[in-house]
């Protein structure tokens, strides 16, 4: 693999990691917490014979367009946990063990806990051996038998007070990728992977959840990367592509484009919605798997944990225990960087942020251009901004402030909550413009009973035009 393409890789894993342990231990990172007593909530492929009874998947399919340009070779990426039950033994005297509900250690607690292990599985295949009847002979298969680990607990003089018993219920899969040329007058790929979870019930077993997640992939993920080709967009294609981009049929997962902006040879397939190129925060210190963005309240939180509590945590799972030692050694510059930090947006007042020079404000103080309808921070504030127009056109019908609008949000959107939106009827309070030049219609829904308050706050429902199909019977 070329150090361009795993450098993305990279990032990509970053993100996913998100994905992957989220929800994986969630705050106060104690076994003992209610909240961690249902877990695995993301991604999770269970075998057959489950999923009637957890409501959970055996399947998840993966569809994204291609352009192989001069790229011939595909390097794909299967990333999940696969649940290793631990327990906890007392040495005894006689030289035996036995199970206990906890084994009481100076530095930390240890309870019986069920850790996630990383898994992955590679494909690195040509793509003209992907394509037609040759795909089959490619199918990835992987068999993850039973094991048992055995892990001594000492003290610190080294002698031996108990163990952990970490077992491991058997786990197969296989991954069927698949390429077919698409008609049309660009040379197009459509690449399919499914991954499927083939395990067989072991007889006499129950069929709850529980019992399932041992024999499941959880977090299920996919990293594709084509050197030298290129892939599409599947939130916002080239307008040419739209017609195969809507053909393409993902089931629970997501694929966007990732690795840096500007970079299109690495896909994310993520079992939660995501833009294209995600990435982490810088300011973030490091993973808390609780949740994202809310960096700064978990580490005031785990910080005023007791000693027990923290003790707990250390031993209920490595990574919890990282996160109690990445919260009590994180320096102070670093926790206040956690407050907010601001991308984007002009300077509107002389302030220079934390640990920022910027140049000293004019004395009667910065002034913006007021301008009707239009929010504070909207371009066409800007005087050196292109000018927007006041009207457009659409099915060959003015549109402009006023105007009634029919919601009919595209496949570009990543906001799940527009397929609410679809459909409803939507007043045009401006056209506006935004920074790379491109024109938006700001709207309200008509019955929204906040509509008084968004009008008040400027806080407006934007579309392109091509999302909106004007009221004709009530066009001005």
């Amino acid at each position: 693999m070329s150090n361009p393409l795993e450098n993305g890789f990279e990032q990509a894993r970053t993100v996913a990691d998100a994905v992957l342990f989220e929800g994986y231990v969630l705050y106060p990172y104690r076994a003992s917490a209610a909240k961690n007593q249902l877990r695995w909530q993301f991604g999770v492929l269970v075998p057959p014979a489950w999923t009637a009874t957890t409501g959970e998947h055996a399947v998840q399919r993966t569809e994204c367009l291609l352009e192989p340009r001069a790229g011939d070779r595909l390097h794909a990426e299967l990333r999940f946990l696969h649940v290793r039950r631990r327990t906890v033994e007392r040495l005894d005297a006689d030289g035996g063990y036995t199970e206990v509900p906890e084994l009481d250690l100076p530095d930390r607690v240890l309870v019986p806990w069920d850790e996630g292990h990383e898994e992955r599985v590679l494909i690195h295949e040509s793509l003209a051996e992907l394509m037609g009847d040759q795909a089959a002979v490619h199918a990835v298969r992987f068999d993850l038998p039973d094991a048992v680990e055995y892990e001594p607990v000492t003290d610190t003089e080294g002698r031996t007070l108990g163990r952990l018993v970490r077992r491991r219920k058997r786990l197969t899969g296989e991954l069927r990728p698949r390429i077919e040329e698409l008609p049309g007058p660009y040379r197009v790929l459509r690449l399919t992977v499914s991954v499927h979870n083939t395990t067989l019930a072991p007889k006499g077993t129950g069929t709850d959840r529980e019992t399932a997640l041992a024999h499941s992939m959880i977090g299920t993920h996919l990293l594709f990367g084509v050197p030298g080709g290129r892939f599409l967009s599947l939130t916002d294609p080239p307008e040419w592509a739209r017609p195969a981009a809507a053909s393409c049929h993902n089931d629970h997962t997501w694929p966007v484009l990732a690795g840096p902006p500007g970079t299109e040879d690495v896909m994310l397939s993520s079992p939660i919605i995501l833009e294209d190129h995600p990435a982490v925060a810088e300011e973030s210190p490091g993973p808390l798997y609780d949740a994202t963005e809310i960096d700064e309240i978990l580490s005031l939180r785990t910080a005023a944990l007791t000693e027990r509590e923290k003790r707990e945590a250390r031993g209920t799972d490595a990574r919890a225990a990282e996160v109690i030692d990445l919260v009590d050694d994180m320096p102070e510059a670093v926790r206040d960087r956690l407050h907010g930090a601001i991308r984007g947006l002009r300077e509107i007042t002389g302030d220079s942020l934390p640990g920022e020079t910027r140049p000293a404000a004019p004395e009667t103080g910065p002034t913006l251009p007021e301008g009707p309808g239009h929010p504070w921070w909207d371009p066409a504030q800007d005087p050196g901004a292109t000018e927007v127009p006041a009207v457009v056109v659409i099915d060959g019908e003015s549109v402009r402030a006023g105007s009634r609008v029919l919601l009919r949000p595209g496949a570009r959107r990543s906001d799940a909550q527009d397929a609410f939106l679809f459909g409803r009827h939507a007043t045009v309070e401006a056209v506006v413009g935004d920074l790379d030049g491109e024109t938006h219609l700001a709207v309200v829904v008509d019955d929204d009973p906040g509509t008084d308050v968004r009008r008040a706050q400027g806080r407006f429902l934007y579309f392109k035009p091509d999302e909106v199909a004007p009221l004709k019977e009530e066009a001005t």
